[in-house]
């Protein structure tokens, strides 16, 4: 038990975030969950009887948003240590919800948004901010050779474009109070209390289920995915570790096993629905062109972080949930960053 820790999340009603809470009250910390909850509250509602857990309703793109929400929570007589770490999730996610929402809103939220949460946990003397970032950044893979964290950045979308700025700015930090992580995420895909459909994995499964069929843009691409529940605990490891040991520090976070072809995928689906349907289309368009494999190995060599889960669990665990009804409405936009996926 960790009775006299305590973290701090923004976006913690999100996909990632969600899950963090949950494995952070599990192991014994308090949690703080900041969000603007653009995409409902439902996945904290579990929460809220917890002894160790707390809600604000806050908009990070405040200056002040984070501290006036822990000042509002001192106030009310909570007797929480400061922050040792703040996770910092809150953002517009992904490709098509940045291309949605257009350049000077990402921008805000993936950017300026960043920089005011970072001077914020500095001030409250959290010992580490862990960044959320994406394998995106890299592009395209040099002579088809799996990326690492010194590969150079080659972004191929807003959304990749937002993320480096942001990785920039931190790295140029030198609060001696507040080391920096980066961690650049693998394709996310599985449950969690906030599932999301607008993931390759996760839209694979939702449309072989519900339409016996899958059309396929980019067949021959590699990219490379990892379960959410695996990033949580990606996560934690860092939480866990002495603050020197990560400042500064850029970890790819995902597995090498996790490297596979859209090919590779669907035949993962098929294997759960044969009677799947499947159509190729070639497509060209502007926007995310992805073609990568990534190496993990600095993550699993200086913190010993494995993941526990595969692609087949992934689509396992989804298909239950929509065969069982746990999940009765997927289409609803709720699970959704941004309404179209390029497949």
């Amino acid at each position: 038990m960790n009775p006299e820790r305590h973290i701090l999340i923004t976006g913690g009603a999100g996909y990632i975030g969600s899950l963090l809470t949950s494995e952070l009250l599990m192991s014994g910390f308090h949690v703080t969950v900041i969000d603007n909850l653009l995409f409902g509250g439902d996945s904290l509602l579990a929460f809220l009887p917890h002894p160790r857990f707390r809600f604000v309703r806050a908009d990070v793109t405040e200056r002040r948003a984070v501290k006036d929400g822990l000042r509002g929570d001192y106030a009310a007589g909570r007797k929480w240590p400061k922050p040792e770490a703040v996770v910092h999730l809150a953002a517009i996610v992904g490709f098509p919800a940045c291309q949605a929402v257009g350049r000077s809103v990402s921008w805000r939220y993936n950017v300026d948004a960043t920089k005011f949460v970072y001077q914020q946990a500095s001030d409250l003397g959290a010992q580490k901010f862990i960044f959320s970032s994406s394998y995106s950044n890299y592009g395209l893979a040099p002579e088809g050779k799996p990326v690492t964290e010194q590969s150079p950045l080659n972004p191929q979308s807003l959304y990749a474009e937002t993320k480096i700025a942001a990785e920039q700015y931190l790295i140029e930090q030198a609060s001696p109070e507040t080391a920096p992580v980066i961690l650049r995420l693998a394709t996310l895909y599985g449950i969690s209390p906030r599932t999301r459909f607008d993931l390759i994995v996760n839209q694979f499964v939702l449309d072989a289920y519900t339409k016996r069929r899958l059309l396929i843009y980019q067949r021959g691409y590699s990219r490379s995915f990892v379960h959410a529940r695996d990033v949580a605990r990606g996560m934690l490891s860092v939480i866990e570790v002495p603050a020197e040991k990560v400042r500064g520090q850029v970890y790819n976070l995902g597995t090498d096993n996790g490297n596979y072809t859209k090919d590779q995928i669907v035949g993962l689906v098929l294997k759960r629905m044969p009677e799947t349907e499947v159509e190729y289309k070639d497509l060209t368009f502007g926007g995310d062109m992805r073609d990568i494999s990534v190496s993990f190995a600095k993550i699993r060599r200086e913190l010993g972080f494995e993941t526990t889960l595969d692609v087949d669990d992934g689509i396992r665990d989804l298909l239950f949930a929509l065969q069982s009804g746990l999940i009765r409405n997927p289409l609803d936009e709720r699970y959704r960053n941004a309404q179209f996926i390029v497949q």
